[in-house]
């Protein structure tokens, strides 16, 4: 996953959205010439939009999600994939923040052309998002949402139930990433005392949770719990709590603008222990707000390493050949999946709809069924609406990166 990620300002990304439309159209005239001189009436629209972060501190992730549904519907309206129908990509920002997703999807939600949504990134969003979809039947398919909730109803463990049948995920759940990272640290690192820190959000709370509960079943111990605001800058008040404990690694729930200058700050107090954390701190910004302590450092994330992937390699070759501004970060293959996923139902639902709107049902309905060989490996949708690959990896900050340190498939115990 490396590229340096380029600062950008809300006007870089409004540009980048401009040339991005601009590409959409253009691509709908050249893709065949069989289209009679490209008479506009006889082509209907689809939309596929995207709610993800697209400014603020998460916006790295959340520019890669959308750059990489472009990809994908660009490459679909190039090839005819729906013969009749052009697609494309209705990208809004939702800030990493649940009220602003609520608003994207309403607005995406009264578009008679949006026929489906890629995102979020945040699953506190997508707690927002799902219920202003699925009363449209419009499929929601996340590249990154990894709270089991979503898809499992809020008695996930013990009774789990799906809430929304028009959401799915590209992307494995907290309930094998939190195991996961567990069993990293207690079988292979051999470490078993932990302290677990979370930022009180859905993603970071449940990661926590699904964490202690394997990190306690195979004989570790969690000698510290604690929780810091989502806002806060100074963490010496929790690094003081866990201290005396003496840990020997801390568990992080949460997300790299916060985990990079914990990190930091935990090393300068003198608790100098590797600070491991989920896929929200997998970003090249968590190295460099942690700083020259951050070697060691670990974190978990969906998935085998894009880069290592033969399937992946094409759409790296793909992806830079567009030239984006910004680079396909941690989720991009995923995104690139959920749109071919939208896309491949697409080619069930849309073959003989006459709009939009008549086809929804038809494609959440398809979307159920899909099945093909993505970037990052099996694409297919278990009864809860969750992916059927369990396949996670561990990475560690080394010389200033992340450098992969095992991919496995979860497997239930």
């Amino acid at each position: 996953m490396g590229g340096t990620v380029h600062q950008r300002s809300v006007v870089r990304v409004g540009a980048s959205l401009i040339v991005a439309s601009l590409a959409l159209t253009a691509c709908g005239s050249r893709s065949d010439d069989n289209g009679g001189g490209g008479s506009g009436e006889a082509t209907k629209t689809a939309k596929i939009g995207v709610i993800a972060p697209l400014s603020g501190d998460l916006s790295a992730l959340g520019l890669g999600i959308q750059h990489s549904v472009e990809l994908a519907v660009k490459q679909a309206n190039d090839s005819n994939a729906i013969p009749g129908w052009k697609l494309e990509v209705a990208a809004k920002d939702d800030e990493a923040k649940p009220d602003v997703g609520k608003n994207a999807a309403t607005a995406l939600s009264s578009d008679k052309d949006v026929i489906g949504v890629v995102g979020t990134l945040n699953t506190s969003v997508s707690q927002q998002v799902q219920p202003v979809l699925a009363p449209k039947n419009i499929v929601q398919v996340s590249p990154a949402n990894t709270g089991p909730g979503l898809t499992q109803g809020a008695n996930w463990q013990k009774d789990p139930k799906r809430p929304y049948p028009t959401y799915f995920r590209t992307c494995t759940t907290d309930a094998v990433q939190g195991p996961f990272a567990a069993r990293y640290l207690y079988e292979t690192a051999k470490i078993t005392k932990v302290a677990t820190i979370h930022d009180k959000k859905a993603y970071g709370q449940g990661l926590v949770g699904t964490f202690t509960e394997e990190f306690k079943k195979l004989g570790g111990q969690v000698v510290a719990a604690e929780t810091i605001n989502p806002d806060d800058a100074n963490f010496q008040a929790v690094v003081s709590a866990v201290k005396p404990s003496a840990p020997q690694a801390v568990y992080y729930g949460g997300e790299y603008p916060q985990a990079g200058p914990l990190s930091q700050q935990m090393k300068a107090a003198g608790l100098n222990v590797p600070l491991m954390g989920g896929d929200g701190i997998f970003d090249p910004k968590y190295v460099q707000l942690a700083g020259k302590t951050a070697p060691g450092d670990l974190a978990t994330s969906v998935g085998a390493p894009v880069d290592s992937l033969a399937s992946a390699k094409k759409f790296v070759e793909d992806y830079n050949a567009e030239k984006f501004a910004e680079p396909y970060a941690a989720y991009g293959g995923y995104s690139y999946d959920a749109a071919n996923a939208i896309i491949n139902a697409l080619k069930t639902s849309l073959k003989d709809a006459n709009d939009v709107e008549s086809a929804r049902a038809a494609t959440v309905e398809a979307l159920g069924k899909v099945s093909f060989d993505g970037v990052t490996g099996k694409v297919a949708f278990d009864q809860y609406g969750d992916t059927t690959s369990k396949v996670l990896t561990v990475y560690k900050v080394d010389a200033g990166k992340w450098a992969t340190v095992e991919t496995k498939d979860f497997e239930t115990k």
